[in-house]
């Protein structure tokens, strides 16, 4: 019931906001009488009530507890995990590199998505995927998958060159990540 009476209502408050809002800029008060006190009144608390709407509608909703819980439990079990059976290898080294150099805002998208080497790039003829979602609809578990089989086919007789390849691959799979779809990802010149 109250996804369908909420939009509506929403756009009747807003637009109601607006309206008294345009009212005082149209026609400001002379404070010459109650009556002119109490659109100045109306138009403050318009005024409070278009920012306290504005600071909620930036803040978002509020993560459920269930799923809070369930970002616990992940973590927790992560942490319990015993470290790597081996170093990372000079392939790593140039992903972790790579995801290094995004700036902060994209490394804190990347917080709870894992991005994973693979040698499988054969089978798909790419150089990375992107599973899952968008930051907008987040319907599968994420996971950014770096191929470094077909990478180093291609890329691997010039270190700089493979390193950069390495970079555009991430960020290519970031891009989908965000939202962006293959046009999209190859218009930024990913």
């Amino acid at each position: 019931m109250r996804e369908a009476i909420g939009p509506p209502l929403r756009a009747a408050a807003v637009t109601a906001l607006i309206v008294v809002l345009v009212v005082l800029i149209l026609n400001p008060p002379s404070l010459g009488g109650l009556d002119d006190l109490m659109v100045l009144v109306l138009g403050a608390i318009a005024i409070a009530l278009l920012v306290a709407w504005l600071t909620v509608a930036l803040i978002g909703r509020e993560m459920p507890e269930r799923e809070f819980q369930r970002l616990v439990r992940r973590s927790e079990a992560l942490a319990t995990l015993p470290p790597p059976d081996r170093p990372p290898t000079e392939f790593d080294e140039l992903v972790m590199d790579a995801l290094d150099d995004l700036p902060e805002d994209f490394r804190a998208v990347l917080d709870h998505t894992p991005v994973i080497v693979s040698q499988r790039g054969h089978e798909h003829g790419a150089y990375g995927h992107y599973i899952g979602g968008t930051v907008a609809r987040d319907t599968y578990p994420d996971r950014i998958i770096v191929y470094q089989d077909t990478l180093e086919r291609d890329f691997g007789h010039d270190p700089a060159l493979l390193r950069a390849q390495v970079q555009r691959t991430v960020r290519h799979e970031l891009a989908h990540h965000l939202g962006w779809n293959e046009q999209g990802v190859r218009g930024l010149g990913l």
